[in-house]
């Protein structure tokens, strides 16, 4: 039993795992942290590393919430902001043509819970890579097993140990490769290769 937390647009270090597990339970009654990748993606532009960052609301009190009763904030227009970024970003890529369509209706669709978004991208990503992975969702929270724990991977400031070999990026030749971003900068430049990339 592998452990995940459902993050946005997971970083490739987190499919990698995930690809490579016999079985994907996702931790669904942890406590929400900042600063990591539950709300927040990487993608690759013209000046570098970018973050894309959903805005949530925080409780009144200063008292913990799960990541599954986090709200995320609709004051901001974050979906436009978002899908122009990628669109920026990766519209001359080989690859982000031919999901675009599939892609869309996240960015279109109004999302109260953080965590239903987040099992949505998921879902796009495992279609997208026609990937057949049976997960379930913890009913309570899940002791650490260590050796099967990738919870850690949900965290914006923790660095892999390992990484997938690197391919060819957007805008590699200005600032060089940058690893473990979203699994969107993977997708949109290998395509249905992107799976070859996580498997090794």
């Amino acid at each position: 039993m592998a452990v995940f937390i459902p993050t946005y647009f997971s970083p490739i270090s987190q499919y990698r795992a995930i690809v490579n597990a016999e079985t994907v339970v996702f931790e669904t009654e942890d406590n929400f942290q900042k600063q990591s990748y539950r709300n927040r993606c990487y993608i690759f532009n013209t000046n570098g590393k970018q973050l894309l960052n959903i805005p949530v609301k925080h409780p009144v009190t200063s008292g913990r919430k799960k990541t599954k009763d986090t709200i995320i904030e609709s004051a901001t227009n974050w979906q436009d902001q978002h899908f122009k970024s990628l669109k920026t970003a990766y519209r001359n890529s080989p690859f982000f043509e031919f999901y675009i369509d599939d892609l869309t209706p996240i960015f279109e669709k109004k999302y109260k819970f953080l965590q239903d978004l987040n099992f949505d991208t998921f879902d796009f990503i495992t279609d997208a890579l026609q990937l057949k992975i049976d997960y379930k969702k913890s009913e309570s929270y899940i002791e650490s097993e260590e050796k099967f724990d990738f919870r850690n991977l949900a965290d914006a400031k923790f660095t892999p140990n390992i990484l997938t070999n690197n391919y060819i990026q957007m805008f590699d030749d200005k600032h060089g490769f940058i690893p473990n971003l979203s699994i969107l900068d993977l997708l949109f430049m290998e395509g249905p290769n992107a799976i070859s990339f996580l498997e090794n």
